[in-house]
């Protein structure tokens, strides 16, 4: 068979996916981006045309720009903490002790719960009047009374990011453990003959066959954090005072809450596009390191 008929045949067999794919994303992909270019409302008339408009408002508004700020610190403590978790949990799980199945078994439970469960859950951790994290806290002595993390601006976004630490931080921990099953053992018993201490041994031994897995989980927990909506909508809704409001909350108050659907597309778009980068910077990362270890 010749290579012409071959892309012939594949293209072929492909024509179902792609038709699916223009049905689901492509039209209401093509759609959004009409609609970003008017004033239309959610209800009502189709809108006029109104150009750049509704992207040069949301780029210059100062709440865009707070709201990116907040996303972007939500991203990159939470990122920075889950991967440290991971690595950390990861390294304990792949040690040799009693009870090594069920604690691995238990790990993956955060992760498996639905995201709104894990909410509603931290929700009553965090509650001012009944909270277990009040009455914890109140019994040791280290708070006097009890307190609102949720409700007060500075205690809600690092509440916020606790809990989703503890949501998504035993997925690392999987790929970072899957990783480590592939390091030689007799590379780590000749570490250990040479007198190389548990540092360098996770520097110069361990962390190359990391490397590429971690890079992973980096981008695709850096991409998730970023468009972070569920947690955060069950726990404040974005407050208080819009001190956790993510930009897909935004979006969401924007086209739903304040009924605004043209301008509300071209922060959608926006937001898309921000996603867009980080998904070309996760491949980039991705080729280099396969590239590397090739």
């Amino acid at each position: 068979m010749s290579g012409t008929s071959m892309t012939t045949r594949a293209w072929l067999l492909m024509l179902p996916l792609l038709a699916v794919m223009i049905a689901v994303i492509g039209w209401p992909l093509a759609d959004t981006v009409g609609l970003s270019f008017t004033d239309a409302k959610l209800v009502g008339t189709a809108g006029n045309f109104v150009g750049i408009d509704n992207y040069v408002k949301t780029l210059t508004s100062s709440s865009f720009q707070r709201t990116l700020t907040t996303t972007t610190i939500f991203a990159v403590i939470s990122v920075f903490a889950e991967m440290i978790l991971g690595v950390l949990a990861a390294l304990l799980l792949n040690q040799q002790f009693y009870g090594r199945t069920v604690l691995r078994a238990l790990m993956i439970l955060p992760w498996a719960l639905p995201t709104v469960v894990n909410a509603t859950l931290w929700r009553l951790i965090y509650n001012p009047e009944y909270g277990a994290l009040n009455a914890a806290l109140t019994q040791i002595g280290m708070l006097d009374a009890y307190r609102s993390w949720l409700g007060e601006p500075g205690t809600a976004l690092a509440s916020l990011i606790i809990a989703d630490c503890w949501k998504n931080f035993p997925l690392v921990a999987l790929i970072a453990l899957a990783a480590l099953q592939a390091v030689p053992r007799d590379i780590t018993a000749a570490s250990l003959v040479d007198g190389a201490g548990p540092f360098a041994r996770f520097r110069f031994v361990i962390l190359p066959y990391l490397a590429g897995p971690l890079i992973v989980a980096l981008v695709l927990r850096t991409i998730e954090a970023f468009k972070v909506f569920d947690i955060i909508w069950v726990m404040t809704r974005g407050g208080p005072a819009n001190s956790t409001r993510t930009l897909s909350i935004l979006v969401y108050q924007e086209a739903f809450s304040f009924q605004r659907a043209g301008s509300g597309a071209s922060l959608a778009l926006i937001v898309t596009l921000l996603v867009a980068v980080l998904a070309a910077v996760y491949a980039m990362l991705v080729r280099r390191t396969a590239g590397s270890t090739a």
